[in-house]
């Protein structure tokens, strides 16, 4: 992708990319790829294998999660006002993704693939590093916020399990 001031204006609006200076934005969007997406398409797959991140940039998308029963429930509804991203696991691991993502109305994204990730950290090694950086305390606030969850989880089953 041509980065231009629009993009560039753009990608600093998101906490993500916050680290990161406009001429570090210009070196990043460049490895970028922008990606639509039609209202109802499943943008990532809980279960798939995954080598891609996403910055949301136009439209909403719900991040859902399969029960044990195989039914579907909404865990986020994601705007693009959120200036949000998701996918950021796949770049650190490639890993199967943990929930599905699908576009609750037409989308467009940046995408950056795990191997553009590694060639532009061998190119940019300090702004790889930051934009990892960036990506590891995401994951950090979303895991300490998911064990704040499992607490009132497991509190409410406690207090439901005494009462009977």
């Amino acid at each position: 992708m041509q980065p231009n001031f629009e993009t560039i204006n753009g990608l600093r609006s998101f906490p993500l990319l916050s680290r990161l200076s406009d001429d570090d934005l210009a070196c990043l969007a460049a490895v970028m790829k922008e990606k639509l997406f039609s209202a109802g398409t499943t943008i990532i797959e809980e279960g798939k294998a995954g080598d891609e991140m996403y910055l949301l940039l136009s439209g909403s998308v719900d991040v859902l999660k399969t029960t044990p029963y195989g039914e579907q429930y909404v865990t986020a509804s994601l705007k693009d006002s959120y200036h949000c991203s998701f996918g950021e696991m796949a770049l650190i691991d490639r890993g199967v993704r943990s929930a599905t993502v699908r576009a609750k109305e037409d989308c467009r994204t940046l995408s950056l693939s795990f191997d553009a990730f590694q060639k532009f950290c061998c190119e940019y090694p300090s702004i790889g590093l930051e934009l990892l950086l960036s990506i590891s305390a995401t994951l950090v606030r979303n895991l300490r916020m998911e064990n704040e969850n499992l607490q009132i989880v497991y509190g409410a089953l406690i207090e439901e399990i005494e009462r009977n």
